[in-house]
């Protein structure tokens, strides 16, 4: 069969089987075993062991679970309350600035775990019904939640791009360090907009009125929430981009860190600590799974020519290169609304690193970029994770239309902050060159 049949009938199946609602996992593993069965044959169904041997083989995916249950423990020990406290005191004066001050928590605590969930929930515990209480608007509120709370997929130590990275032949480190300004970027793009919009319309943001504020010595001496995180992200990062640790000797380093945490703040429990593993099992368990899927699906794409075809396709096209970037960017955003992001990366790596890297893109700035597009999946309609997150803390008062309408502006945000690091590279390229050479 020539490579175009194959590859028209591989898609076409996936699509199809997708379209039927069947989990991503068992539709991408499914067509995957079927297609390599007919098309190369009994034999080539070792694929899908040597996939998942090797994944679970890799010693760099250990950092995964640790980050994971890191994040899990901080969720639960008591670090978010007192940041969120210091915030109130420093913040609580400016038009907005309960929002501006989550959102600044919610960076910190990307920095410290890696994953979306924990802030979200974290912060949607915390701050949102303090600043439904205080008379905030419910779209200020909840977006500033759900969107600062993305910002862990983004700011490291992300998950994702541990993920990206081994898969992709990126360094860790490398990832790491592309992800830090454009996560800044973002913050800083949220902070200014809910402090424009409260500046302009107090009432959607009002201070915190003269009873709660504070003098510079309270201000001072909840400056010492800070402390914690910060050591933590010295720690983990600090050790692995000097080069003294790997990724997952960080990741160690963090999970230890996070016990200590807990145990400083007297969180850590049985308890506690049994459902922290019990969630990190279950997203592990997941992950292993889609990659595992994805990975045999990429490597029958390989083998039956699969990227010869789209390569050659795509140069025969003879568009400038960046009209074709800004294809894959629609396309993730199409996807971003219908599949879950780690399949849209599992299914992205094999298909569209071998074409950027062609055109003479770097390959380390195309997975930031992915990764700064997923951010949008988590807050795009229907199928955005975060939204789900939100609908099961927010106030039973508080509908999931509104949550769509809460996040709209943060999406557009989203887009804008994704269009300067695509026509800027060097807000992602800065710190790695800078770092590594």
């Amino acid at each position: 069969m020539d490579p175009q049949t194959a590859v028209y009938i591989l898609f076409g199946s996936m699509f199809l089987v997708l379209l039927t609602g069947l989990p991503v996992v068992f539709g991408l593993g499914g067509i995957s075993v079927i297609l390599t069965y007919f098309m190369l044959g009994p034999p080539a169904l070792g694929m899908a062991v040597s996939s998942m041997f090797g994944l679970m083989n890799n010693f760099g995916f250990i950092a995964v679970p640790l980050f994971l249950f890191m994040a899990n423990i901080l969720e639960s020990s008591g670090v978010a309350d007192d940041l969120y406290d210091m915030m109130h005191k420093w913040f609580g004066r400016i038009p907005g600035g309960l929002a501006i001050g989550t959102v600044i928590i919610c960076t910190v605590f990307a920095a410290i775990s890696g994953v979306s969930a924990a802030g979200i929930v974290t912060m949607g515990v915390i701050a949102l019904p303090a600043m439904l209480k205080r008379g905030y608007d419910k779209y200020i509120a909840v977006g500033c939640v759900a969107a600062g709370g993305g910002l862990g997929q983004l700011i490291p130590p992300s998950s994702m791009m541990i993920v990206w990275a081994l898969q992709a032949a990126e360094s860790v480190g490398q990832m790491f360090l592309g992800g830090i300004l454009p996560g800044i970027l973002l913050a800083a793009l949220y902070i200014a907009y809910i402090l424009i919009r409260c500046i302009i319309n107090p009432r959607l943001g009002p201070p915190i009125s003269k009873d709660e504020k504070c003098g510079w010595r309270e201000k001072l001496i909840a400056l010492r929430a800070v402390i914690l995180p910060a050591l933590l992200i010295v720690a983990v990062l600090g050790s692995l981009f000097l080069g003294i640790t790997t990724p997952t000797e960080a990741a160690s380093i963090g999970a230890l860190g996070s016990i200590i945490c807990a145990a400083i703040y007297r969180k850590l429990s049985w308890d506690n600590v049994s459902k922290a593993l019990y969630s990190t099992v279950k997203v592990v368990a997941f992950v292993c799974w889609i990659v595992s899927a994805g990975m045999f699906f990429g490597s029958l794409f390989t083998a039956i020519g699969g990227q010869s075809f789209v390569l050659q396709s795509i140069q025969s096209l003879e568009v400038n290169r960046w009209v074709i970037l800004i294809g894959i960017q629609l396309i993730w955003l199409f996807l971003g609304c219908l599949m879950d992001p780690w399949a849209i990366m599992i299914l992205s790596i094999p298909i569209f690193v071998p074409l950027i890297t062609s055109l003479g893109f770097s390959s380390l700035w195309f997975g930031v970029i992915f990764i700064i597009n997923m951010e949008l999946g988590f807050l795009t309609p229907p199928f955005g994770p975060n939204l789900f997150y939100m609908k099961g803390i927010v106030p039973k008062d508080i509908n999931i239309i509104d949550i769509y309408r809460s996040v709209f502006p943060f999406i557009i945000l989203e887009a804008i902050g994704l269009a300067l690091c695509a026509i800027f590279p060097e807000i992602i390229l800065y710190l790695p060159r800078l770092m590594f050479g």
